[in-house]
């Protein structure tokens, strides 16, 4: 198969593609395998300084292909429902590559779905079809276009679950709603993101699904294309102004959707950010209704937080409440029967053998039981009517099993002359208190897991200040605003100390942004006119006016904090395990409780054991209840359920607060085990701003004459070669923004170079390989300077005017300070590294050497780059790739991990797994590191969830007590239990203490070698 044939499908990953290919790379664009995530911009054609075009009939041979390959290949979607983890797409994949007649194909886990590029003449749609399903998972083609437009993300958050088994529950009743194509459950943040098919099924009747299960779900966002907000107004409000609003409001461009709440003097107005904003929204109302009504941002905190606060708020006061009864009951069982004058008051008989003691401990432990313990006979009672049971099952069953034993005792005595009642009221209600303190601790705890979402959201600042313009764009004055009534193309100042309130450039000023709290780059970056600004930065000296651009939720924080919460939403493959378990553990835990209670009766009826053994308050039935009464209190699923998304949540959110956006628990668990690393050269070991060094011309000609044919081929590249030799140019005039002359015929050949016709005269600008397929001879001075430039890890461009060479531009890209100890580093993790460029042997040996990578593949296009993951994998290695995320998507979607580096404000490069918002390569360590430290958590997580049942479940049935007489009363079995989960979200807490370790001793480790610059 032809390279051009093969490209065709590999630049689907990016985008690209030129000429005749470019509806097919269009068609192909996969969506990624974090679906919360942006779609994956398309790249521009890669070409440049080392890049070029090539001659007409290379053209026409190229487009000849691309439209053979058109006419023969066809591109099939397919969802794929039942995959779980990257195993089942696995041998999906593999199965559909055994047909006959496949090109390619790629299958999205997360998304589920599945596209094969195959031929026709050789395998149908539907035998395709057929084969993913004979692997066992149902499949169906999809019109690929018409599904992306009308595929959305919503976010529900979903009040009342108790333990792993509820999120399951909620994710199958999710999963099986039609027009669902994922749902997602996680415990942790009591959150549910589920991506559907608006056309099929709406946010409300996912909601309706959440509460048939009997869990009450609040509306997130629906993930709709457009921006909602509330306004408060103040003011009379009557039949006509409501009209009047209404009307007036509508009649505004973009606005879709309006709805007003009188009661709460709300209104709620959905539009198109492009078309309107807030602050013509509140304007609009009040010069509708001439001043009489006022509108401001309605004054609501974030629902998720107030949610959580709420639910602290009432299980402190459940606890306290349940506190004032239980202490009594504690000290009249266990307390006052030891103390001389309070037993006899406690032991005196009210109603024959009934004693005020068991009175006073049946009547307090009553509103325990039955008030303050009603959530969970709510979550029982609809945890058995769903058939799902869980922890409140069990704990309503622990609890209910004392207490009316106790009754049914102290009842007895009551009627009965002669019979001592032995009651575990302090059982039944010192279990619900600690199950409460539990609940408070592990939900406090699990709120510091998300403290990075609300850290990044705390940045934007409160208020702005607008500059307002006069006809000419004169400053004539300046208001203070809500930062929230920004716009598109408001200018705001930004004074000296000030927050940036909003995404945007800068039109005048000059000064330095601390962009650490955002990026983590620790120093300060220079400002002035036309540089970006992000949004929640600090402005250090000097005035600067900002342009908006991307303002709500489209601004870079935004964009983050969505992508941290997406990554908490994500689960890692490594949880299927929990899962798995948790589907049988309650079931088994009330069966286990049942035959521990069973054993022991059993046992001492037929007097298995010594009558010594049993207390002297208490007979066989008794002693048997307690064993199991114990061992159900004592299971916790909860702790397993915990297990993997508190871990992963804590390290996506250290993650972020040092610029390396990690996209959930999958890219995590595969980052752990990295062991082959793939460098791309430029961008990445170096700086990724070339600049042109030296330049020799091979003809008698003038130097500026010479840019000028140069610059006006290269203009229309946007390869940084390109951008480097356009620069340089414009050395040579004296106006800023000079006008190239035109270029026609451009021709772009990625990784080789381009040709195009300037002034009548045609202009090769590209590589030694360009030229050659040109067919243009190279001088033997020409590649003796070739030859030395490259030996200083230098690019030599070649230059070539009417089919004649006239000239070599030499170009550097300085390496970056710290390559060498970051390579020296990785080869201490046992981290292979390889270096995979298109620039040409000479210079790719050259930096290789330098930085210290054997293992070097230069002249590399992109698909070529992708191949050699592939055949990394094929070896047996965990692949990572770090690159740009533009030239290098291929090789990053076919990398296991892959990961974008220097991206900046670009947090929607979807090709990679891992995002590092610096350019600065520790952050290939930090990620690494940040991952295996993760996993370790996770798995100490799991060894002590387990090991916390596996050994406290027998030690509750008595397994100890025939040879230690140690039995453990239930109340302590449910103080255990509640500490169980609360130590395991504590032991996640954990890795924010790491942050030390895992970002600064891998510098000062560096330092101390003297491998890397001292910021």
């Amino acid at each position: 198969m032809s390279v051009t044939t093969r490209a065709l499908f590999l630049n689907c990953f990016h985008g690209g593609g030129g000429g005749g290919g470019g509806e097919v790379s269009r068609r192909l664009v996969l969506r990624p395998r974090y679906p919360s995530m942006p779609r994956r911009p398309k790249s521009a054609a890669v070409a440049g300084g080392g890049g070029g075009g090539c001659a007409g009939d290379l053209e026409a041979a190229a487009g000849a292909a691309a439209a053979a390959a058109e006419e023969e290949e066809k591109v099939a979607v397919y969802a794929v429902s039942g995959m779980t983890c990257a195993a089942c797409a696995g041998s999906v994949e593999k199965a559909v590559k055994r047909l006959p007649g496949i090109h390619d194909a790629a299958v999205d886990v997360l998304g589920g779905r599945a596209q094969v590029v195959f031929y026709p003449a050789f395998v149908s749609e539907e035998k395709i079809r057929e084969t993913i399903e004979d692997v066992g998972f149902e499949a169906k083609l999809i019109d690929e276009e018409v599904k992306e437009r009308n595929i959305l993300i919503c976010r529900l958050h979903i009040k009342g679950m108790a333990c792993k088994y509820c999120a399951s529950t909620v994710e199958s009743v999710l999963q099986a709603s039609p027009g669902v194509l994922r749902a997602s459950v996680v415990l942790a943040t009591e959150e549910a993101e589920i991506r559907y098919d608006c056309r099929i099924v709406g946010a409300g009747q996912l909601i309706h699904a959440v509460e048939e299960t009997g869990f009450e779900a609040i509306l997130v966002t629906t993930g709709e294309d457009r921006s909602s907000i509330d306004l408060k107004v103040d003011g009379i409000m009557n039949e006509n102004s409501i009209l009047i609003v209404k009307n007036s409001v509508q009649a505004l461009p973009g606005v879709e959707k309006i709805n007003i709440d009188c009661e709460l003097q709300k209104i709620t107005i959905s539009y198109k950010p492009d078309q309107t904003g807030p602050r013509d929204l509140i304007e609009v109302i009040e010069s509708a209704t001439s001043g009489h009504v006022t509108a401001s941002i309605y004054p609501e905190a974030d629902g998720r937080e107030h949610n959580r606060f709420g639910e602290i708020r009432r299980y402190k006061q459940s606890f306290f409440w349940s506190l004032l009864f239980t202490i009594p009951v504690f000290l009249t069982s266990m307390v006052f029967m030891y103390i001389p004058g309070l037993k006899d008051g406690v032991e005196k008989k009210v109603v024959n053998m009934m004693s005020i003691g068991e009175l006073l401990r049946w009547i307090l432990s009553t509103p325990v039981q039955f008030v303050i313990g009603r959530k969970f006979y709510v979550g029982a009672y609809k945890a058995i009517c769903r058939g799902s049971p869980n922890m409140d099952v069990l704990i309503a069953l622990g609890t209910n099993t004392a207490y009316f034993y106790s009754v049914y005792s102290v009842l007895r005595a009551a009627t009965s002359d002669n019979y001592m009642a032995t009651d575990f009221f302090e059982t039944s209600s010192m279990l619900i208190s600690f199950i409460l303190l539990g609940k408070y601790l592990e939900i406090l705890a699990r709120g510091k897991t998300s403290e990075a979402i609300a850290k990044l959201m705390n940045l934007a600042p409160e208020t702005a200040t607008l500059l307002i313009h006069d006809q000419e764009g004169n400053v004539v004055g300046e208001k203070e605003i809500d930062s929230r009534l920004i716009q598109k193309n408001d200018v705001i100042k930004v004074a000296p100390g000030g927050k940036v309130a909003s995404d945007g450039f800068v039109i005048w000023g000059q000064s330095h942004v601390n962009e650490s709290m955002v990026t983590g780059e620790s120093q300060p970056v220079a400002k002035r006119k036309g540089d970006t600004v992000i949004g929640g930065t600090v402005n250090e000296n000097g005035v600067l006016h900002v342009r908006a651009t991307f303002v709500g939720s489209e601004s870079a924080l935004a964009q983050i904090v969505r992508l941290v919460e997406s990554a908490q939403l994500a689960k890692a493959p490594v949880q299927k395990f929990a899962d798995e378990i948790s589907r049988v553990f309650v079931p088994l835990v009330i069966l286990l409780s049942l035959l521990t209670w069973l054993v022991w009766l059993l046992a001492g009826t037929f007097r298995s054991y010594p009558n010594s053994w049993i207390p002297p308050s208490m007979d066989i039935f008794k002693l048997a209840l307690q064993f199991g009464i114990s061992v159900m209190v004592i299971a916790c699923p909860c702790a397993l359920g915990l297990a993997t998304p508190t871990a992963v949540m804590v390290a996506t959110g250290v993650g972020a607060s040092q610029g390396v956006l990690i996209k959930g628990g999958q890219a995590l668990e595969s980052a752990q085990k990295v062991n082959c690393i793939v460098f791309d050269k430029t961008g990445t070991l170096t700086i990724g701003k070339p600049v042109v060094v030296n330049t020799r011309l091979l003809r008698n000609m003038v130097l500026r004459d010479f840019y000028d044919y140069v610059a006006a081929a290269e203009v229309n590249s946007e390869h940084p070669l390109a951008k480097a030799i356009v620069e340089h140019a414009k050395k040579f005039h004296s106006e800023e923004n000079h006008i190239w002359s035109e270029a026609c015929d451009f021709i772009s050949l990625p990784g080789h170079g381009v040709k195009a016709k300037v002034s009548d005269k045609s202009v090769a600008v590209g590589n030694r390989s360009f030229m050659l397929l040109l067919g243009i001879d190279i001088p033997f001075e020409g590649s003796e300077i070739l030859i030395e430039e490259e030996e200083k890890a230098r690019t030599g461009i070649i230059v070539a005017i009417d089919q004649e060479v006239v000239g070599i531009i030499s170009v550097s890209d300085p390496i970056k300070p710290n390559a060498n100890g970051v390579i020296s580093y990785l080869k201490s993790m046992n981290v292979e590294s390889i270096m995979v460029t298109g620039d040409n042997w000479g210079t790719a040996n050259a930096i290789g050497k330098e930085v210290g990578i054997e293992k070097i593949i230069a002249e590399a296009k992109p698909e070529q780059k992708a191949e050699k993951v592939k055949e990394l994998q094929l070896s047996g290695r965990t692949v990572a790739m770090v690159g740009d995320g533009i030239n290098d998507s291929p090789a990053l979607v076919t990398a296991d991990v892959g990961l974008a580096i220097g991206a900046g404000t670009d947090v929607a490069i979807e090709a990679a797994d891992i995002v590092l918002m610096k350019s600065n390569l520790e952050d290939v360590i930090t990620a690494i590191d940040l991952s295996r430290k993760t996993f370790f958590r996770i798995r100490m997580n799991y060894v002590w969830a387990l090991g916390y049942n596996i050994i406290g479940i027998p030690i509750a049935a008595g397994v100890l007590f025939p040879f230690t007489g140690f039995r453990l009363p239930p109340w302590v079995a449910g103080a255990a239990m509640a500490a169980s989960s609360v130590s395991v979200v504590c032991w996640s807490l954990l890795l924010r203490n790491d942050k030390h370790c895992i970002f600064t001793n891998k510098r000062k480790s560096l330092q101390r070698k003297g491998r890397v610059c001292r910021y």
